[in-house]
């Protein structure tokens, strides 16, 4: 049996911005959830009931990491809106790199269920039996459409998961948000060919971080110290990008068309309108590529 040791400290901070989003900023809200602040049930109790305790963490300053939080929710709606919009066409095969604490499946279940969505969330064997626990333990269950796949990333993975009855041979959406900068660019690379060769119809959304220089003047200091942070944790960050070269990877690894979507375009989407200037910073952006 696996050993459970529980999410990456990088998961569960980002389920404890996607709920600081409904607590520190006015509505209207870019997405709402608070599924994940449950699971990891940082503070006495869990959900609306949990102690406040985990907002006092550095990582969640609510002014300094403002626009982290917005490119968090932000990334996180767009690839809810592709996903429910690709199920819309006839694609019924979801999958999620990386799962985490992604709480599609809880949230959305009567989408996913109506579109007729198979959802795989792949993951290190003990982050997966953990988050399965705690799924139980919360009245969630997982339902016969979700199906948790324990991988070794380092391993035949893509073999696991079509032991896990995901089907190449089928169109898919997959899911790779907040991944690529753990990883080299051979290792991004391979990844990305093993998705270009599913069946035709299928589609990558991916999130990569820009150079520091990239990046806003007033953000450039943050993302030093996230860093900081990550390598401290034991898991630092290994890629960045420019929007190009990861257009460039997709393309080499064999998909047809690659779309680059800028945190400007995010803005315009989903944080129109508003009146306390939040907005996602280019620090991480989003690329969009189809077989």
């Amino acid at each position: 049996m696996p050993t459970e040791t529980g999410p990456d400290h990088t998961a569960v901070r980002t389920a404890l911005w996607r709920a600081l989003h409904l607590r520190a900023d006015p509505p209207p809200y870019v997405i709402e959830d608070e599924v994940g602040l449950r699971l990891a049930e940082p503070g006495e109790g869990a959900g609306a009931d949990a102690g406040d305790g985990w907002r006092a963490r550095p990582d969640m300053d609510v002014e300094a990491t403002r626009r982290t939080r917005a490119s968090i929710v932000a990334r996180a709606r767009f690839v809810e809106d592709l996903v429910l919009a690709e199920a819309g066409r006839g694609v019924d095969q979801y999958l999620v790199l990386g799962a985490g604490l992604d709480t599609f499946a809880q949230r959305r279940a009567a989408d996913a269920v109506a579109a007729g969505l198979r959802v795989f969330e792949a993951d290190r064997a003990g982050a997966v039996a953990w988050k399965r626990r705690r799924l139980t333990e919360l009245g969630y269950g997982v339902p016969d459409w979700l199906t948790p796949v324990p991988v070794d990333f380092e391993g035949d993975w893509w073999g696991q998961l079509a032991a896990a009855g995901f089907d190449p041979r089928r169109p898919a959406v997959v899911a790779s948000a907040g991944v690529t900068m753990y990883l080299t660019e051979d290792a991004v690379a391979a990844t990305f060919r093993h998705i270009a060769g599913l069946a035709p119809g299928s589609t990558l959304v991916t999130t990569f971080l820009r150079p520091v220089e990239d990046v806003e003047p007033d953000q450039q200091e943050q993302l030093r110290v996230a860093q900081r942070g990550a390598r401290a944790a034991g898991t630092p960050f290994l890629s960045f990008y420019a929007p190009e070269r990861m257009a460039a990877l997709a393309r080499e690894a064999g998909f047809r068309d690659t779309r680059h979507v800028p945190a400007e375009e995010l803005a315009d989407r989903y944080f129109a309108g508003r009146t306390d200037g939040l907005r996602p910073s280019r620090g991480e952006e989003v690329l969009v590529a189809r077989t």
